[in-house]
């Protein structure tokens, strides 16, 4: 009886153990959860192939190879964050408008861009993105999939969700022989970076300072070296590390897979 309870201790003991070290491992990392419901607004910009939605603030460039796609909006500065509220995601919905479709659908969008202020127009006829307005200037084809395109301006619902990516985080280099600059791209999870750094094969971690919208900067001389990241969601806090990201021959204008992601 005394042995099998010391046992059963001491797989207790283990358990608790084997978990906190996952814990410390990551593995039981922060997941990002829904938001509540908010109310805004919406408009759209551009046609319906989404041309000119492509490039932004962001820095994602050409949205389908980077993997955003044309389901994107641009958000008023209050979202935009300077630039931290990049490639988060949200599920909007119009309300409220004879322009909705039947049944309020849902659609989700990634955060590809800012929508500037026009103190030249009144906050509410026109300058629909002056602070502290919260508002969503869609892709044309997101905003046909919550409503008619002749509406113009739609009040929405919308709350925050989890963004979910298909492969690892992607890497575009930028820069030259003492400078990298880093755009980040197809992040899951938050879909947002909060710091980010960046380890040669032969370096310690060099914290990497935030550029303007997803992109992050490391004054260093990295060349000939194989480059790590290790990168900090700004929503979960979680952070994951990218090993071995780039091979030493890597070039600027090149954009480098990860393996991994955020949950």
């Amino acid at each position: 009886m005394v042995s099998s309870l010391r046992s059963w201790q001491f797989s207790f003991f283990f358990l608790i153990l084997t978990v906190i070290e996952k814990v410390m491992a990551g593995y039981y990392a922060p997941v990002f959860r829904p938001t509540s419901w908010q109310l805004a607004h919406a408009t759209f910009y551009g046609d319906e192939t989404a041309s000119e939605t492509m490039g932004g603030a962001c820095g994602y460039g050409n949205l389908f190879s980077s993997g955003y796609g044309t389901d994107t909006a641009a958000l008023s500065s209050v979202l935009f964050n300077n630039g931290y509220g990049c490639g988060q995601c949200f599920q909007i919905r119009c309300v409220q408008s004879q322009w909705c479709y039947t049944g309020s659908p849902i659609t989700t969008v990634s955060a590809t861009n800012l929508c500037p202020p026009n103190w030249a127009q009144d906050s509410n006829n026109g300058g629909w993105c002056n602070p502290p307005r919260t508002h969503f200037d869609m892709s044309k084809p997101a905003f046909m999939k919550i409503a008619q395109w002749k509406a113009g301006i739609v009040p929405v619902m919308f709350r925050r969700v989890p963004c979910i990516r298909r492969g690892g985080v992607r890497f575009t280099f930028q820069g030259n022989g003492y400078w990298l600059l880093v755009y980040v791209m197809n992040v899951a999870g938050g879909g947002d970076i909060a710091q980010m750094w960046v380890k040669g094969s032969k370096t310690g971690w060099i914290s990497m300072s935030h550029n303007w919208g997803a992109s992050y900067q490391a004054f260093a001389t990295l060349g000939g070296q194989a480059l790590s990241f290790k990168i900090t969601s700004y929503t979960s806090h979680e952070t994951i590390i990218a090993w071995n990201v780039a091979p030493s021959n890597w070039q600027v204008g090149m954009t480098y897979n990860a393996n991994v992601n955020f949950h």
